[in-house]
């Protein structure tokens, strides 16, 4: 159930596509249900964006951040195949690789209320998910 956070330019006229892109990646790589869905999409004047290439040689021209909050345990070799899916999917909605800023939050189970003040995980409302086999 990952919670993911988009922040991009004004100038950017398809959020909508830029959420679906990364929805789409995120359920294709970690196997989660397909309404399994948490995203707060941010438009904000360019001058607020500040991502420059941390040292890596290149220019960015219209970044989009990406937070994605999620539980640990995924490999490392899991988070890259979702990096590059990310960028392969962002690629035909008009997103430029140079332009993908991913910062990915591994927590716990108690790290998560869905409502009424509850930690659902941790109250059994809802099963802890797993990792989805042949997928990590």
């Amino acid at each position: 159930m990952p919670l993911v956070r988009i922040d991009h330019s004004d100038a950017r006229t398809n959020p909508r596509e830029i959420a679906t892109a990364i929805h789409d990646a995120i359920v294709e790589v970690y196997g989660i249900p397909e309404r399994d869905r948490f995203q707060v999409i941010t438009a904000r004047p360019a001058a607020t964006i500040i991502a420059e290439d941390a040292g890596l040689g290149f220019d960015r021209t219209d970044p989009v951040v990406i937070q994605i909050f999620t539980q640990r345990g995924r490999t490392d070799e899991a988070k890259q195949r979702l990096y590059a899916a990310i960028a392969a999917r962002l690629e035909p909605v008009g997103v430029a690789g140079q332009d993908i800023f991913i910062g990915y939050v591994e927590n716990g189970p108690q790290d998560w209320s869905f409502g009424f003040g509850r930690a659902q995980y941790v109250t059994g409302e809802l099963a802890v998910p797993a990792p989805a086999s042949g997928r990590e």
